[in-house]
């Protein structure tokens, strides 16, 4: 069951995630497993990381699904999470229409790219929100010595799907997971930066503390189900016959 933010959900396990692994499909395949196996519900929450991990400090959910790396670990010594782990990664990608005004096609460097943007005052879309992406965004930005003001810089407010529609509909430049881009199938955008170390996009799994009886039960045996070799395998080859490449990397691939 998914419910957006501000609905309330039917109360079994919680588990509050980034739009990224909703919209992409990835849950609609998880998930169901798991609850067929355990005989639960899991009510899925998609917002961005930063409401999911205010949704785990208010005890609104009970286990998180994030990629915003330094806001986990600052809610894990706020001692809010019971275990962390990683889960699985991929990586943002700098999208834009084709004519790319700003011409950064093919650069390595995306905060030389996102310099370029602003240079150019061509437009570029910011998620604007409380997300990991945004939070990636802002690390490039600063990385740049820019702080992004001005006409030609957007701030959608919004989740992936809707920064990119605004994108498209604007001929902006934007920052994007690449599996959110993947799955939405925006025509009128295209990568034009990818292969940047600072882009990698890690995800982990949070259990939040002070959980008891069965919920605690449950909420342990879906960390280890996210983290099992089978999981694991089904997060390998999620994509591939859909779209021809992979959309997440277990984080058992990584170095």
């Amino acid at each position: 069951m998914v419910a957006l933010a501000g609905c309330a959900p039917e109360r079994g396990l919680v588990l509050a995630t980034t739009t990224s692994t909703y919209d992409s499909g990835l849950l609609a395949e998880l998930i169901p497993p798991f609850e067929k196996e355990q005989g639960v519900t899991v009510n899925v929450i998609a917002v961005g990381s930063g409401q999911a991990l205010a949704l785990g400090q208010r005890g609104d959910a009970d286990v998180l699904l994030a990629h915003d790396p330094q806001a986990e670990e600052d809610f894990m010594a706020k001692g809010l999470g019971e275990v962390r782990r990683r889960v699985m990664y991929n990586d943002f990608i700098v999208v834009g229409p084709p004519q790319d005004p700003a011409g950064i096609r093919g650069m390595k460097d995306a905060a030389q790219a996102l310099s370029g943007i602003a240079r150019a005052g061509v437009p570029f879309v910011s998620r604007g929100d409380n997300s990991g992406t945004y939070s990636k965004e802002k690390a490039l930005w600063k990385k740049a010595g820019i702080a992004p003001e001005g006409a030609w810089y957007l701030s959608a407010g919004q989740g992936m799907g809707e920064t990119l529609n605004l994108a498209r509909e604007k001929r902006a430049y934007t920052l994007s997971d690449r599996a959110t881009f993947l799955a939405q199938g925006k025509p009128g955008l295209e990568v034009l930066v990818e292969g940047d170390p600072a882009l990698q996009n890690i995800y982990h799994v949070i259990m939040v503390k002070g959980l008891s009886g069965r919920k605690a039960e449950v909420a342990r045996k879906l960390m280890d189900y996210f983290t099992s070799a089978q999981t694991q395998e089904r997060i390998a080859s999620f994509g591939l016959e859909k779209y021809g490449q992979r959309l997440f990397f277990p984080y058992t691939e990584q170095e």
